[in-house]
């Protein structure tokens, strides 16, 4: 009797440890999706890609004057914008850096909340927080000016698909905060939502642009949303990005709600971002 019950229950087993091994095949075949952007910025908006724990990075962002200034101004090689950047990898989910440039201080952090898996979770998503502050305010100008006056906070979801091995897609829900604006018609909480993308044409090109939409811009506002095309040569230890935007600002609050440029008069900025792992 015992036999006849072994025997019965043989295939029983069988097929549980079949199903087991099965669904650790299936788990492990979940994997996550790397690059979907090969560098930490698509071209002004930030990617979701965070840098790896312990990794240094030095970058450099320049952008030149506006190549509508023609010869007066150099085609844009006067009145230039350099930003100098130094980033680190507390994690390998936490980044944060520290930035400045003629426009602003900036201090940020990016973390990564969610990894796009195959068959998987469909998007990865991160988050990103900075705090800068505003150069452009001269005492000269604003003799009442208080420190606090200068500072700008910005908030970010990052949310970005990566479709095939050649095509990304981001979407970036945007708050800041200006402590002082200029213009007395406009709110100091502002509300944006960014959208960016990068097409791979050979192994180590890409094209890339982004694209920001203000969302409660005051009437009559000089300001424009600002659009951003576009390379990126990944060489050796770095990505090299060229580009032409309507923005000559860096820093997330200085594009998102002071863009001057119009690409439809040829106002535009020629510009780079050079980064360097260490």
């Amino acid at each position: 009797m015992k036999l006849k019950l072994l025997f019965l229950l043989v295939p029983f087993f069988g097929f549980a440890q079949n199903d087991l091994l099965s669904e650790i095949d299936t788990t492990m075949n979940k994997q996550v999706v790397n690059s979907a952007f090969k560098a930490l910025k698509i071209v002004n908006l930030e990617s979701t890609k965070v840098a790896a724990k312990g990794d240094l990075y030095f970058i450099v962002a320049h952008r030149f004057g506006s190549v509508k200034d023609g010869f007066e101004g150099f085609y844009g090689l006067d009145n230039a914008n350099t930003q100098i950047k130094f980033l680190y990898g507390l994690t390998d989910w936490l980044t944060i850096s520290g930035a400045r440039s003629e426009l602003a201080y900036d201090f940020s952090v990016k973390y990564r909340l969610k990894d796009q898996v195959e068959d998987g979770f469909p998007v990865a998503i991160a988050g990103f927080n900075s705090l800068a502050i505003n150069n452009t305010l001269k005492e000269s100008l604003y003799p009442n000016m208080n420190f606090e006056n200068r500072l700008i906070y910005v908030t970010q979801i990052l949310i970005s698909r990566k479709f095939t091995e050649r095509l990304s897609l981001e979407l970036a829900p945007t708050f800041f905060h200006e402590n002082f604006v200029t213009n007395d018609l406009q709110d100091n909480s502002q509300y944006a939502i960014g959208v960016g993308g990068r097409y791979k044409i050979s192994k180590r090109v890409s094209i890339n642009a982004d694209y920001a939409a203000h969302l409660n811009r005051a009437s009559g506002s000089i300001y424009k949303n600002p659009l951003s095309i576009g390379v990126d040569l990944e060489t050796g230890g770095h990505v090299f990005q060229m580009h032409f935007t309507s923005s000559q600002g860096i820093h997330e609050a200085g594009y998102l709600g002071q863009t001057t440029g119009d690409w439809t008069k040829g106002d535009v900025f020629f510009g780079f971002n050079l980064a360097r792992v260490f």
